[in-house]
């Protein structure tokens, strides 16, 4: 493939620091994991209790439809990134494509971005260490989190791919073994001790496949984006993963794989055996189901599951705000000390300040003791956030097409529906913001986010005087 003349800002960086850069030291087996581990969010094991309340089967099509246009926005994010290999991540393609501002607000909004998320897995990490310690002070468990991630963090990258690899595996045993023993349950016609048959029926014998109507299938999208949120986790490893021309494309094209293994298949097994009348907003229905099958420790064994999908995704965080900073740095938008990298090639000053960051979830669970409501606002922030660096990634490829057509032509990995599929999506996330709007929850948490784009604009102009 044809590589772009090597005149931006990564590149100039990269023959700056020479033996002191990033390495690549990920793996396809890490690279591929990472991916899965982004795709699968605390908020299908947590959240998909409250979704298939509001929106009942029809909810199936909402993880499907979300998890689709996500896709196209991966597939964008990777032709960009193998565009030229002198990318580090999308900071670098939106600083290069839309300008230096894109870059700067790509940056500090993605670090934080995995702040806010952070806080909430610290949160709900606290919550389910409460399971087995209630005695515990909420904050000891946010605290003891927050440290051992950033030692481990602090050895190499090769270390953060071998923790990511065996957490997604985790998740991935979870949701496997619970479609597995739905589909059990089907077959045998299982009864609960309710008088309910495990059928593939109660998906639509009960008020159809949207029993709410409209309103019902829209609802479910406000919680739903949440569980996606880290999908892109795999193009901040750009820079530190071997042979990314082979393993990046890997990694994104089994995205639609996953959605429907991960998040379809699961919902439908959890849908069949307990009509979604059934299913409590505030249990995970993970636990509800293996408890049906006659396992007295699923409660334990989810719990501990949940546990190690917060604790992965704050293990995500710790690692991509890290190299946020120093791509920043690199830059001239964040302070200097950031770009300097240990004896191990981490940027162990980034990682320090945002472990730092991460016990604000710590102050938050002291302020606000309801961790319920704290969960909720942060994760709605974190949503909004998230859509905004996704919203940038398809405006970067617009403009790629736009600027750089010969190279697109040459292209080995072209991004399928080109800029009117950018545009949908865009539209697309237009549309989960006007949704967001509906309940006093979310509205509140849409109300307080554009404080944080003031301070942006600020901290930017303040940046250009200098």
């Amino acid at each position: 493939m044809t590589r772009k003349a090597p005149d931006t800002d990564a590149t100039a960086a990269t023959a700056q620091h020479g033996a002191d850069d990033l390495q690549r030291n990920l793996t396809n087996r890490h690279i591929q994991l990472i991916a899965i581990g982004g795709a699968i969010g605390t908020g299908l094991f947590m959240g998909s209790g409250k979704t298939i309340s509001l929106a009942g089967p029809s909810i199936v099509f909402v993880y499907a439809i979300i998890g689709i246009m996500l896709f196209f926005v991966m597939r964008a994010m990777g032709e960009l990134l193998l565009s030229n290999l002198q990318y580090r991540s999308f900071i670098d393609f939106s600083s290069d494509l839309l300008g230096p501002w894109a870059g700067f607000f790509t940056g500090w909004t993605y670090w934080f971005c995995w702040i806010v998320t952070g806080i909430a897995d610290v949160i709900a990490i606290s919550s389910y260490a409460q399971f087995w310690w209630p005695e515990l002070p909420q904050w000891a468990p946010a605290i003891a989190c927050v440290a051992l991630l950033l030692g481990l963090n602090l050895l190499t990258v090769k270390l953060f791919g071998e923790i990511e690899f065996w957490f997604a595996m985790i998740k991935i045993v979870a949701i496997v073994a619970l479609v597995a023993t739905g589909l059990y349950m089907v077959t045998t016609s299982f009864t609960s001790p309710a008088g309910r048959q495990a059928s593939l029926s109660n998906l639509w014998n009960d008020g159809g496949m949207f029993p709410h109507g409209a309103m019902g299938f829209f609802a479910g999208f406000q919680i739903a984006v949440f569980a996606f949120v880290g999908i892109e986790l795999v193009g901040t490893t750009a820079a530190e993963a071997k042979d990314p021309e082979r393993t990046l494309p890997r990694a994104i094209n089994s995205i639609p794989v996953r959605i429907i293994v991960f998040y379809v298949l699961a919902l439908i097994a959890i849908m069949a055996v307990t009509p979604w009348r059934d299913v409590v907003p505030g249990k995970s229905p993970f636990v509800e189901l293996f408890v049906l099958a006659g396992l007295p420790a699923a409660a334990g064994i989810i719990n501990f599951v949940v546990l190690t999908s917060a604790a992965s995704s704050a293990n995500s965080g710790v690692f991509s705000t890290s190299r946020m900073l120093y791509g920043l740095s690199l830059k001239g938008d964040a302070p200097k000390a950031f770009k300097q990298l240990s004896s191990r090639s981490v940027p162990s000053r980034g990682l320090l300040f945002s472990c730092i960051c991460l016990l604000g979830g710590a102050f938050l669970m002291w302020v606000i003791p309801d961790l319920v409501e704290a969960f909720t606002l942060v994760t709605t922030v974190s949503a909004i956030l998230f859509m905004f660096v996704w919203s940038l990634i398809l405006l970067s490829y617009i403009s790629y097409r736009r600027q750089r057509a010969a190279l697109h032509e040459q292209s080995k990995y072209k991004m399928p529906g080109g800029i009117a599929m950018c545009v949908l999506c865009l539209a697309f996330f237009a549309g989960i913001l006007v949704l967001l709007t509906f309940q006093p929850d979310t509205r509140q948490a849409l109300m307080v986010t554009p404080l944080w784009f003031a301070l942006l604009g600020i901290g930017y102009w303040l940046r250009k005087s200098r």
